[in-house]
């Protein structure tokens, strides 16, 4: 159990500090990753919607013994990319960054639940790697979602 406790903690605080040191400026701010894509600030707009439902939906249903259920995916993003519109970088960033803290010390205080089996809207077997589904495993998922889209910005910076 300590090493589990001891991994979560890992990918708790690779999860926490994925963004760290990250600088947006004005010159890359709204510019979109390819033609007709998502601009970094909608994309971070998106990550901030994730977060914010992990720690307002997902945390405390799996803490009560539910399932996670998420949202259809396309709908959801496009609300994160909405909620940026006309709202300065700094605001965002300043809401992501709580946001993520927020969700960490959630993640920590969920120790003792955190890798207990549960479902992923309704299915309990990840079909893509056959794991079975956890709070930590959907971390771990979100790790890689987080880093699908650090390599967008990368291309997008080094233009």
């Amino acid at each position: 159990m300590k090493d589990q406790r001891s991994e979560a903690h890992q990918i708790i605080e690779n999860y926490t500090n994925n963004w760290f040191g990250y600088e947006f400026d004005d010159s890359t701010w709204n510019k979109p990753i390819a033609e007709g894509k998502a601009s970094v600030a909608e994309i971070i707009g998106h990550l901030l919607n994730w977060d914010n439902y992990l720690i307002e939906t997902v945390i405390p249903t799996v803490k009560n013994g539910g399932g996670m259920e998420f949202p259809d995916f396309d709908t959801f993003n496009k609300a994160g990319y909405a909620y940026v519109k006309n709202k300065p970088r700094s605001l965002i960033l300043q809401e992501f960054n709580s946001a993520r803290e927020k969700l960490s010390e959630m993640l920590l205080n969920s120790l003792e639940f955190i890798d207990k089996p549960t479902t992923s809207n309704g299915v309990s077997v990840c079909p893509h790697t056959g794991r079975p589904y956890s709070l930590i495993y959907i971390i771990e998922e979100f790790i890689e979602h987080d880093e699908h889209h650090k390599s967008q910005i990368n291309a997008v910076i080094t233009r």
